[in-house]
């Protein structure tokens, strides 16, 4: 009886393992909701998709962004981060200037309790994004 407590407690483990190490989905838009300490401004919309070749792109709010990426595990990190130059409302180019600079120092994920995803930089507070419904 022991071996096969022991197997069935083993493959729960590994599940758990498995589904944490594919939480964090490919060609899938994720909506941001806040920058370290800081909410977004009301009615602003920034996102991020990951596609499968190791790109990622979205929307800062007011310009479109994108940068390569490496996911290994539960560490990410970006390559230099890019953008179009539209100019918009200095409030929003601020909160956009702050996301591009923080996307930059990503190192790792994780999800919440609340299964949002967080990117973790070197120091500070996570970017936290809600998976894009539809």
């Amino acid at each position: 009886m022991k071996p096969l407590l022991l197997t069935l407690l083993a493959a729960t483990l590994l599940s758990g393992c498995a589904t944490d190490s594919q939480a964090l989905k490919r060609d899938h838009g994720y909506v941001l909701e806040w920058i370290g300490e800081r909410p977004l401004i009301d009615s602003s919309h920034l996102t991020m998709t990951l596609d499968h070749e190791g790109r990622a792109f979205g929307n800062a709010g007011c310009n479109h962004w994108f940068a390569t990426y490496r996911w290994e595990g539960n560490a990410l990190r970006f390559g230099p981060v890019g953008s179009t130059r539209k100019l918009c409302a200095p409030a929003l180019m601020e909160q956009e200037q702050r996301f591009l600079q923080a996307m930059g120092k990503v190192r790792h994920w994780d999800l919440s309790e609340v299964e949002q995803l967080q990117l973790w930089p070197a120091d500070g507070l996570p970017l936290r994004f809600w998976l894009e419904e539809g």
